[in-house]
């Protein structure tokens, strides 16, 4: 088994120095020699044979039971190597590859109780655990880096800003938040432009966080949050905006999700849509993703994306491709998290923390070595709703960021 297992991991492991100890006790080094050392150890057999046989299941698994352990280094340095290979999929394991690829539309028909059920799966979870990694905020989405050295705090700050930016939003519009999270977006909305905001969630324990937070600000009347589905709520409204919550549509559900919106928009209104995407094309999720961390989830190509926009009749004004965003935004987690991690440990147990801490390095790394982005979409319903050139964004930026220090009153923006 070690002849064949230092065979594999040779062949797949070209740049980077990663060192593996054998169950039988054999160490052997892969890779060309480069960066950082690490060195990692397989405690029985019977995890060597379920890497070799399912790599992209079985190693979170192996590192969740504890028979898999990076003994030099941390599971981020590991996957930093791991991620980096120019051959992310062998050969022999394209076959595995393809059956997940035709039979994702099954594993993402995500009817109303199949998406409930996905939703409570994982943002249903003890509301500390959240709070141990997240920002003050609780903002669970990629964060806006105006600098290098800006803080999460900040970043997300600078998100919320961005994205009101774009959505024009003038005193009393009517604003829809598909997937309002903890309320954090809606709140900063209603806040700091005067709109009536609708958040809709799955999540109960969202949801009672969001409406909590809204009376605590005295912004009761002016942001409310329902538990309700995106294909339920009523109609119409001036701005729509969605942040995090397009991975759990499922790719057959595109067209609906956007012909909804279509259907919710006034004809003078403007949509923004704020997504994970990947770069290379339709691809599979992570089945480990899949199994523990978001099930019915899948991160769209752009080329899946814009026929259902086309096929919805919406017109696209405005597409903005954030690179390294989320990568650094998943790095303020993941330390973060290690910080307070024997804190998740008295929550749940080890294995949970250990699976956490997979999830949030092996994300990161798949935006920093590999080809997932963040995109953010612009849609109106016709021409000239939005001005012809970008220079309004950063205006606004500024006048928002007046408002959040309070040097400024809020003005009405619409139909300047």
């Amino acid at each position: 088994m070690d002849r064949l297992l230092r065979y594999f991991l040779g062949q797949f492991i070209r740049r980077g120095t990663m060192t593996f100890t054998a169950a039988n006790g054999t160490t052997f080094t892969c890779g060309d020699g480069t960066g950082r050392p690490v060195s990692a150890r397989f405690l029985s057999p019977r995890t060597e044979r379920r890497i070799l046989l399912n790599p992209e299941l079985a190693l979170g698994e192996a590192y969740m039971d504890g028979t898999f352990v990076v003994e030099n280094g941390s599971i981020a340095d590991a996957l930093a190597i791991l991620l980096d290979q120019p051959a992310m999929v062998p050969q022999w394991a394209r076959l595995q590859w393809w059956m997940r690829y035709l039979a994702r539309h099954i594993s993402q028909f995500n009817w109303r109780g199949r998406s409930r059920n996905n939703v409570a799966h994982h943002y249903d979870l003890d509301g500390r655990l959240y709070s141990l990694f997240l920002d003050a905020d609780k903002q669970y989405s990629c964060a806006y880096f105006e600098t290098p050295d800006a803080t999460l705090d900040d970043a997300q700050l600078a998100k919320k800003r961005h994205l009101a930016a774009k959505l024009r939003i003038g005193r009393g519009d009517r604003v829809l938040d598909i997937g309002s999270g903890w309320g954090g977006l809606g709140l900063y909305l209603a806040e700091m432009t005067g709109a009536d905001v609708t958040g809709i969630t799955l999540s109960t324990e969202q949801l009672q966080v969001a409406n909590a937070r809204a009376g605590e600000k005295k912004l009761g009347r002016q942001a409310k949050f329902l538990l309700s589905d995106y294909r339920d709520i009523p109609g119409p409204f001036d701005r729509i905006v969605s942040v995090g919550m397009f991975e759990h549509v499922g790719v057959g559900f595109y067209e609906t999700f956007f012909k909804r919106c279509a259907e919710l928009l006034s004809d003078d209104g403007i949509i923004v849509l704020h997504s994970i995407g990947r770069s290379t094309g339709p691809d599979v999720t992570s089945p480990w993703i899949t199994k523990y961390i978001f099930p019915g989830g899948y991160i769209p190509a752009m080329s899946e994306v814009t026929p259902a926009i086309e096929s919805a009749g919406l017109l696209v004004c405005d597409i903005e491709i954030l690179r390294l965003h989320y990568a650094e935004t998943l790095k303020a987690w993941r330390e973060r998290f290690m910080a307070r991690r024997e804190e998740a440990v008295r929550l749940y147990d080890e294995r949970f923390a250990r699976m956490w801490e997979f999830y949030l390095a092996a994300s990161e790394m798949s935006f920093r070595k590999q080809n997932l982005m963040n995109f953010q979409i612009q849609l109106t319903k016709r021409q000239g709703v939005v001005p012809m050139t970008r220079d309004y964004i950063a205006r606004e930026e500024a006048r928002l960021r007046g408002i959040e220090t309070g040097k400024q009153p809020r003005l009405q923006i619409a139909g300047e």
